[in-house]
């Protein structure tokens, strides 16, 4: 199924609220308490003044079809807009995100997109992964389509330098735990503590069929010789539902990516 967009009264309508609602916030702070969100810890302490990052993208080898993954404001909830959860937790930006599930003549027919980095992460050990996260704006439409468990994942390339193998390439991928709230934005979902990951190619006990959760995956990757290696770090949508949303406040490590229409922030997390 294809998504079109949608002209009219209902869309005249959504602009005027979200122009509205820019404008009331302004300058506001990135949370209620003046302090970005989602450090993994429950209270964000980056300082906003992140650089900027010139390396995000989509991945253009890793899309299929006509997908969408563009840096844009919100979206925000009317009413009571500055409340936490009805913005987005970092800013006034975010990731956005929109996949069809039947738009292409491939098996499956659905759509797939990666927006990352393909410059900064590579060659960190992946055993050096320690924070791994972030925040989704899930909708009652996404949930119809392919349940609450329908949300993006983050995805890491890697080398998994493995010596009883010579596939020198896999895609780790974490999945979230089921997101029951909708239209408005979640918590931080700790990608090292909830949700499983999974290799892609079957180099480790870690599948999509036996999946393992981020201590586990890790495990696996370890026979004592060669390091695993980071190629890439992505947050991606497909192949399966379609889904309609927005992501923000990536977490690696010690770094928060603030998805904002500008340009991507990098945030320490001190």
């Amino acid at each position: 199924m294809r998504f079109a967009k949608r002209r009219g009264g209902t869309l005249v309508a959504a602009a005027v609220a979200t122009i509205a609602a820019a404008t009331l916030l302004g300058t506001a702070p990135a949370s209620a308490d003046g302090g970005p969100k989602g450090d993994g810890n429950g209270n964000g302490n980056g300082n906003g003044n992140g650089t900027g990052a010139d390396h995000w993208g989509v991945i253009t080898r890793n899309t299929i079809g006509s997908p969408v993954a563009a840096l844009r404001n919100g979206p925000f909830v009317s009413p009571g807009v500055l409340a936490e959860g009805n913005r987005p937790p970092y800013g006034q930006g975010s990731l956005g995100i929109e996949v069809a599930d039947d738009s292409t003549t491939l098996t499956p027919p659905s759509e797939k997109v990666d927006f990352g980095n393909e410059v900064d992460f590579y060659g960190d050990r992946v055993r050096d992964l320690r924070k791994v996260g972030f925040h989704v704006f899930q909708t009652g439409e996404n949930v119809t389509y392919g349940g609450t468990g329908n949300l993006p994942n983050i995805r890491f390339e890697i080398d998994p330098n493995l010596s009883n193998l010579q596939d020198d390439y896999s895609t780790m991928v974490w999945v979230p735990d089921a997101v029951t709230q909708i239209n408005r934005w979640s918590g931080y979902l700790d990608a090292t503590d909830t949700g499983y990951w999974y290799l892609t190619g079957n180099e480790t006990r870690c599948t999509d069929s036996a999946r393992c959760d981020f201590a586990d995956l890790k495990a696996s990757l370890d026979d004592g010789g060669e390091e695993a290696t980071i190629l890439t770090a992505a947050v991606g949508k497909g192949r399966d539902h379609m889904w309609i949303g927005a992501v923000d406040g990536l977490r690696v490590n010690d770094r928060i990516y603030d998805f904002e229409a500008d340009g991507v922030r990098e945030r320490r997390v001190g």
